[in-house]
C-alpha cells in the first residue's frame, strides 16, 4: 500500500523483486484514473516482472504485479474452484481513497489468512492501517517504510502506531527482506 511518493518508492522496490519469486505481487497505489496504467509500464521499463494494471477477473500468477487501477478498488476472494481471482468493484471511496488500501488488504484478511506479507510505503493519511490489523491477526507479516526514506511518513507511521508492523526498513531493504520471508516460506 502506498500514496504520496509512491511511484519513486515503487521505482526502487520492485527492480529489486527477483523474476522467480514464487507468489504474486500487488499494489494499490493511490492515483486518479487513467494513471495506473502509465505507472505499470514505467515499472515494466525497470523490471523483468510481468507488471500491469489488474482488470476484473484475471487469476494472478506468480512472477506477476498487478496495480490496482485508479478510480476502482480491488480485492483479492477464492472462487468455487479455490482459486485466486482479482476482482475490480466500483464500491465506494474508504479513506478518500479509490483504490483503498484497507479495502484490498481486508480482502486479503478475509479470505488468505496468514498467506501474505504485506508492506505500508510512503503516503499521507492511515489508509492501510485497519486492512494491516486483520492481516495481523491472520499470522501476516507485515513491513513499514522508515521515516527517514518516505516522501510523507503518514500511512506507516499510522501502522507502527497501532502496534501492527514487524518490521521497519529502509526504502531499499524492503523488496529483499520480503523475498527472504517468502523463501522461508513465511507466506
Amino acid at each position: 500500500g502506498v500514496s504520496t511518493g509512491g511511484p519513486a518508492a515503487l521505482s526502487v522496490i520492485i527492480p529489486q523483486i527477483p523474476s522467480d519469486i514464487t507468489v504474486p505481487v500487488f499494489i494499490v497505489q493511490h492515483m486518479p484514473p487513467m494513471f495506473t496504467k502509465a505507472l505499470a509500464e514505467s515499472l515494466q521499463a525497470k523490471s523483468k516482472l510481468k507488471i500491469m494494471e489488474a482488470a476484473d477477473g484475471m487469476k494472478p500468477q506468480s512472477g506477476h504485479v498487478y496495480i490496482a487501477p485508479g478510480g476502482k478498488q480491488m480485492k483479492l476472494v477464492k472462487i468455487p474452484d479455490n482459486t485466486k481471482c482479482i476482482q475490480i468493484t466500483d464500491d465506494p471511496a474508504e479513506n478518500n481513497c479509490k483504490p483503498a488500501v484497507d479495502y484490498f488488504f481486508r480482502s486479503v484478511a478475509n479470505n488468505f489468512p496468514a498467506q501474505s506479507v504485506a508492506a505500508i510505503l510512503t503516503g499521507m493519511g492511515s489508509d492501510g492501517t485497519i486492512g494491516l490489523k486483520l492481516l495481523k491477526r491472520q499470522g501476516c507479516q507485515i513491513i513499514a517504510q522508515d521515516e527517514a526514506s518516505c516522501v510523507v511518513f503518514g500511512m506507516p507511521r499510522s501502522a507502527i502506531e497501532a502496534g501492527v508492523v514487524d518490521e521497519v526498513l529502509p526504502l531499499d531493504k524492503i523488496a529483499s527482506r520480503m523475498t527472504d520471508i517468502i523463501k522461508r516460506g513465511g507466506i
